[in-house]
């Protein structure tokens, strides 16, 4: 009896951690960005990419990519452009990491992880050379 006690417990530690486990397409979906950037988060062949589909309140009304490094792309659209790349899935550690991230307001590119998901928001860090900053992303 004690021996089933001890499996049924078992059990539902096993059940209940993995429910609360991070997956790798949970990442997918619709984001704000403290820039005032809407974004969506979606995947092909296992790699994750963001694509702007918002621009209200970016930047006094913008949406051309003014500071772009390549002035041939500065008439670029806002809208459609895919600012992040190459996020993978790390299963071990359940974080999204290699990714690089272009901020359209600065005309840079960042390196991009994913750390966390939940119920309202992603915690994502970003970093450049010896700098870095953990922000939340609100879900739309």
């Amino acid at each position: 009896m004690l021996r089933k006690i001890k499996l049924i417990t078992l059990l539902i530690f096993f059940i209940i951690g993995s429910l609360s486990a991070q997956k790798a397409d949970d990442v997918i979906g619709e984001y704000h960005l403290p820039n005032n950037l809407n974004i969506r988060i979606f995947k092909i062949d296992n790699k994750y990419y963001g694509e702007i589909i918002g621009v209200d309140g970016f930047k006094n009304g913008q949406t051309r990519d003014k500071k772009n490094p390549d002035k041939l792309r500065r008439n670029d659209l806002l809208i459609g452009k895919i600012i992040i790349k190459n996020l993978e899935f790390d299963i071990k550690n359940k974080e999204w990491i290699n990714g690089n991230m272009y901020g359209p307001e600065k005309g840079m590119e960042f390196n991009l992880k994913i750390t966390e998901i939940r119920k309202e928001e992603i915690e994502v860090i970003g970093s450049k050379y010896f700098f870095r900053h953990t922000i939340e992303w609100p879900k739309m």
